[in-house]
């Protein structure tokens, strides 16, 4: 379940915090306090002492469209804020007509929320693209084009929304107790939840209900999906993260310096900007926890790591490598296995078109473990994709 926070009220600067907790082992090393219980992936806490020094703040929280949410102030006036300002709620993420299988990813880049509003624009199909932002104030903005409209939510959600649809998706900004409309035809959403961590780094959580082809969902397993969700997110991973450092040297004021946006499918990201220039002074306000400095760029290896980023919190990726990881160790049992027989048995026991189907079986089997290694590798590891030169 991931977490998440709110708290940033409309006319406050861009204000994001996260929770680390943690706990001293008995052998006095420095542990994660977040443990995950397999049979039902439920998250406890584990409290060793009871020091005030060592203890974790209790942050007032929610838990809204399967996510957690959390009020970043252990303040007692904040105690119920949750009853009086709660986050913004999507009935399609709970509503059992459409699917709803979410990811999230840790990616390198910390103002993420604009990347992802170029990366739905750039999804061009190699034809114009007619996107307006119509109306833009402290509570985010909202866009139209062809074929729907789209949606910021400060701090950090964004999400489109197409489809027949009468109320021109004002569903999706109805609280958890009103019965969203049964809308008449298929319909589908892009959620995304931006939450920059610090300087350089984001974690992203993702969805895209549909209420057409759930039972797709009900029969292919999570991690297939997650692996074209992951190609889709590197393969504009180390412009991005590029981009970041280009803005910062010439400032984020003069942010079209670093950037050329002149096409109308370029409207999410100018719209993004402006309001992040004027309702945020053009940053996140880190509340001296951070320097504004970026960290320096990470060796390739890292910086498109998918293992760390992804696969270690995803329990489908997890049990899907387990899986494959064995698959392989049995391939290359048979194929060493079928090799041996073949060797050990004298010539005259086994005939010589028996023999020959032992051994390319064997053969077969080796190069099959070969494929599913670098299969492995590639789509849950690291994914080798031609980069643009830093000086393009």
């Amino acid at each position: 379940m991931p977490l998440e926070l709110f708290g940033a009220g409309a006319g406050a600067d861009l204000v994001l915090s996260f929770l680390f907790l943690s706990y001293t082992s008995v052998i006095g090393q420095r542990e994660c306090g977040w443990h995950r219980r397999e049979s039902n992936n439920a998250l406890f806490l584990i409290f060793v002492h009871t020091f005030k020094k060592a203890c974790a703040a209790a942050y007032p929280s929610i838990e809204q469209n399967k996510i957690v949410w959390f009020w970043p102030n252990s303040e007692p006036q904040y105690k119920n804020i949750a009853m009086k300002r709660k986050p913004p709620y999507i009935p399609e993420l709970d509503d059992p007509s459409y699917s709803s299988l979410m990811g999230q990813r840790d990616i390198p880049y910390g103002m993420a929320t604009p990347k992802l509003l170029n990366f739905i624009a750039d999804r061009e199909g190699g034809r114009p693209m007619e996107i307006s932002v119509q109306t833009l104030d402290v509570n985010g903005f909202f866009a139209k084009q062809e074929s729907g409209n789209s949606k910021f939510i400060p701090p950090c959600i964004f999400y489109a929304f197409g489809g027949i649809s009468g109320n021109n998706g004002s569903v999706s900004l109805v609280t958890p107790k009103e019965e969203p409309p049964r809308d008449v035809g298929r319909r589908m959403l892009l959620v995304f939840i931006c939450i920059p961590v610090s300087p350089g780094k984001s974690r992203l959580i993702w969805c895209f209900p549909r209420n057409f082809g759930v039972w797709i969902d009900r029969i292919i397993p999570r991690w297939i999906f997650h692996i074209g969700q992951n190609l889709i997110l590197d393969s504009d991973l180390y412009l991005l993260h590029l981009e970041e450092l280009k803005i910062l040297d010439v400032g984020p004021e003069n942010w079209q310096k670093a950037c050329f946006v002149p096409t109308k499918a370029d409207a999410l990201v100018v719209g993004f900007r402006k309001w992040l220039r004027k309702y945020s002074n053009n940053q996140i306000d880190w509340r001296s926890k951070f320097s504004t400095t970026l960290p320096p760029s990470p060796p390739k290896e890292q910086l498109m790591d998918r293992y760390w980023s992804h696969v270690v919190n995803c329990s489908s990726c997890r049990t899907a490598i387990k899986g494959l990881r064995a698959l392989e160790v049995v391939l290359q049992v048979i194929s060493i296995s079928s090799i041996g027989v073949v060797a050990a048995v004298k010539q005259n026991v086994i005939s010589a078109a028996a023999r020959t189907a032992v051994v390319s079986m064997a053969v077969l089997c080796f190069a099959a473990s070969r494929w599913l290694s670098h299969f492995i590798y590639k789509n849950f590891y690291f994914m080798i994709i031609i980069m643009p030169s830093d000086e393009s």
